[in-house]
């Protein structure tokens, strides 16, 4: 499977939306074994603080290509007070995604969500995390050997899934199913961003 396609074919199965893509550090790492794939992807940026309202939790952030990125924080984000227009942060963001084909499967398409939020203890430098996990099971309901694509239906949507490896491809048939599990994680940390000489 490409890493780019399999990332867009299962967020629009899952219909999440990742951070915009202004990353300045970013890395991948694909694992493969027969029926299973797993790709990794870790995006790291500074941005700056352009507007923050504390009392609403609003902040919008400025990423280096000039994007700004409006982010809705809630109650649980401690020391918002601190966080001044000018600000640099440094925004690290990580996301994980695991397909699994499960043959001849028997379970109704389905998705299911879980969440964690970590934050910074009162007083200290504003930090916090959000961690999410999104887990969805579609049939395989087309299987197109020339073109390297499999429709998968999901409880809410019908996507194609470009598969790149032929012998993974020859592993999955209509009726099949696969199970998708995307973790994404984003921390942000008001810290000292050296300037650039």
């Amino acid at each position: 499977m490409t890493q780019r396609l399999s990332i867009l074919a299962v967020s629009a199965l899952l219909g999440a939306l990742a951070l915009p893509a202004v990353a300045q550090t970013s890395g991948a790492t694909m694992q493969t074994s027969p029926g299973k794939a797993t790709l990794r992807h870790e995006h790291q940026i500074v941005a700056t603080v352009e507007e923050v309202d504390a009392a609403k939790g609003h902040v919008t952030l400025k990423g280096p290509k000039g994007n700004l990125v409006p982010l809705t924080v809630g109650p649980e984000v401690r020391n918002l007070a601190q966080v001044k227009v000018g600000d640099k942060v440094r925004v690290r963001y990580a996301e994980a995604l695991s397909l699994t084909l499960k043959k001849d499967g028997k379970e109704l398409p389905s998705a299911k969500a879980a969440s964690e939020t970590m934050r910074a203890p009162a007083g200290a430098t504003p930090a916090g995390a959000v961690g999410e996990q999104v887990t969805v099971v579609a049939n395989v309901i087309a299987v197109d050997a020339k073109t390297h694509q499999v429709t998968l239906k999901g409880p809410n949507r019908t996507v194609d899934l470009y598969v790149e490896d032929p012998e993974q491809l020859k592993l999955i048939k209509v009726g099949d199913q696969v199970e998708a599990v995307y973790t994404q994680a984003v921390a942000v940390t008001v810290e000292p961003v050296a300037a650039k000489k």
